[in-house]
């Protein structure tokens, strides 16, 4: 009699320790009973029934983060960029996460390169580097609206680089470097004709003043073609004095006072 009762006691032991479950804080877990949901365990020492209970799933309620893959998007413009981001999220009900969506990581990562794409594809390629942050916000709410039901809530989105490709780096690099050559050739421009107007008024009342001002023009051009030498990709330039002199007719004027030969002859 009493080895049999040891023998009770022994086994109700042991399936009381088979049994015992302890859930790690910050976890939740999901219990089906004969292939049905029974219950969700909190964090703590609970007990699940061998043989007609198991736990199904396990996971945390605290924050996680999913990396969007890097992804190919077209700007309204045509352009192609690379973009990744990162979503991050956490668990609210742990039965829908489990029974409503397969695969929560998964699904994240489908909806928001969608969601992506289809912003991208509203803008042209300038606003679309600018409007990062805009982006981040359509994105976390149009993700929210549509992962409540997988018992899951997106917490932010953050699209962390816009990369266009190589070809398209390319082509602003040298359309930069085409700008900035044309603002420079204009400010020269400017500056050259703000400085011989200088020179013109401060020889108003001079004989010799075309002579003068014709030795300035002279002294730029040979400046300039000094610079142009010394550049890694010069070239040799010849000008003909007759031709220097015939072009800046209209810049030096005729109603500038000369000292040429006949200036200042006197009758005899």
């Amino acid at each position: 009699m009493n080895s049999i009762l040891a023998v009770i006691v022994l086994s109700t032991i042991g399936y009381v320790a088979v049994g015992i479950r302890i859930i790690n804080q910050g976890n939740l877990a999901l219990v089906e009973r004969l292939g049905k949901y029974n219950r969700t365990l909190a964090a703590g020492l609970s007990f699940v029934a061998p043989v007609i209970e198991s736990i199904v799933w396990e996971d945390t309620t605290r924050e996680q983060f999913c990396r969007i893959e890097p992804q190919l998007a077209i700007t309204k413009d045509n352009v192609s960029l690379e973009v990744l981001a990162v979503v991050y999220w956490r668990i609210f009900n742990l039965e829908m996460a489990y029974y409503e969506i397969e695969d929560v990581a998964a699904a994240l990562q489908n909806r928001v390169s969608t969601i992506i794409g289809a912003e991208i594809g509203r803008r042209e390629l300038d606003r679309t580097v600018t409007a990062r942050s805009e982006i981040n916000q359509v994105l976390l709410e149009q993700i929210e609206d549509e992962t409540h039901e997988w018992g899951i809530k997106v917490l932010r989105v953050d699209i962390q680089k816009i990369n266009p490709s190589a070809t398209v780096l390319e082509s602003m690099e040298i359309e930069r470097a085409a700008e900035i050559k044309k603002r420079a050739s204009i400010l020269e421009a400017e500056g050259t004709a703000e400085y011989m107007k200088y020179i013109a008024r401060a020889l108003e009342s001079r004989e010799n003043a075309r002579e003068i001002l014709h030795f300035f023009m002279t002294q730029r051009y040979v400046d300039s073609s000094f610079k142009l030498s010394q550049s890694e990709n010069s070239k040799v330039v010849f000008m003909d004095p007759k031709a220097l002199s015939e072009a800046l007719g209209p810049i030096l004027g005729d109603d500038l006072p000369s000292s040429g030969p006949n200036n200042g002859s006197r009758e005899s």
